[in-house]
């Protein structure tokens, strides 16, 4: 490995590792792709990337402006690396329903917040709206680029490098990829990949199990950071998907505990929704089969929530 001329040089080439203890016998062979390994401890930062870099060539994004978004964490702190590397001023609507620790990286790296408040620290669509909202008004300042997540499709071509990297690192061998969905980017970018290299490659999304809106349910509170915004993100497209799996925030929780102590994994929640859902996958493949998913974030994101909470005696 050689010096790096700049911390966006980071992003990608994670390592993909397979699950030893927490697989049943009677499932398929499941790799992690442990995305805590970039910059800020995201796959996100693969998104911040693409999405700064082709506003810049096109000139929607112009030395001197200012950068706005709303988000959970994960995208903002990915947005502030990018815009502290590259210098542009960053603006980011959040709320009090996101873990203190993703404000505080967002914050550490020179992101301006605005907070909107939660309805009792919950995720919902009405949350979510409003923060969009927020976001839209501040884009209306002079001098200003709306990075737009949720309709930025200049987001998927960031992850087309995950697909070729989980293609070559399974050596051609994959049979299914399940991702939970947020504005369903990085699930597009995967599966654009695989299915040039196999077009039979399955596609699995992954959903809060209280807000199933693309299974067909209700929307609904949860609290699997980063996913489930209660309704279609408008990235979706259901027609490169073979299923969608509903996990219920508390099966996510217990399965990112047990990658920490069973695996030495250290995940976030949607992380251990992925695996939840990778498992139920793998049951129906049978043991001869390889199922991919996403350790999409570091759990050092989530230290300050019910998640991981150590309690002295």
């Amino acid at each position: 490995m050689g010096i790096s001329g700049n911390v966006l040089d980071a992003i990608g080439n994670t390592s993909l590792v397979e699950l030893r203890r927490v697989a049943p016998p009677d499932c398929a062979r499941i790799f992690v792709k442990i995305e805590g390994e970039n910059p800020t401890g995201s796959m996100k930062d693969r998104m911040a990337q693409a999405m700064i870099a082709r506003a810049e060539c096109d000139g929607r994004l112009r030395p001197g402006d200012t950068v706005v978004e709303y988000t959970g964490g994960s995208t903002g702190a990915a947005l502030a690396l990018v815009c502290a590397a590259k210098g542009y001023r960053l603006r980011i609507v959040t709320s009090d329903a996101f873990s203190e620790d993703k404000l505080t990286q967002m914050a550490a790296l020179g992101a301006e917040l605005t907070l909107v408040a939660s309805e009792e620290r919950r995720i919902t669509k009405s949350l979510i709206l409003a923060m969009i909202a927020t976001a839209r008004e501040l884009s209306r300042h002079p001098q200003t680029y709306w990075t737009n997540q949720l309709e930025n499709a200049d987001s998927i071509a960031g992850y087309h490098p995950m697909g070729e990297e989980i293609w070559t690192q399974t050596a051609g061998t994959v049979d299914a990829f399940v991702q939970s969905i947020g504005t369903a980017a990085s699930l597009r970018g995967v599966a654009s990949a695989l299915r040039l290299h196999k077009p039979d490659v399955r596609i699995i999304a992954v959903e809060p199990g209280e807000s199933p809106v693309l299974s067909g349910g209700h929307p609904g509170a949860h609290q699997i950071e980063g996913i489930g915004i209660g309704y279609t993100p408008p990235m979706w497209d259901a027609s490169i998907v073979d299923d969608v799996v509903a996990v219920p925030t508390a099966e996510a929780e217990a399965m990112a505990r047990r990658l920490a102590r069973e695996e030495g994994l250290f995940a976030g929640t949607s992380s251990g929704a992925n695996v939840v859902a990778a498992i139920q996958v793998g049951r129906r493949l049978g043991p001869g089969a390889r199922v991919a998913t996403l350790l999409v974030d570091s759990g050092l994101k989530y230290m300050s929530t019910n998640v991981f909470q150590w309690r002295g005696a």
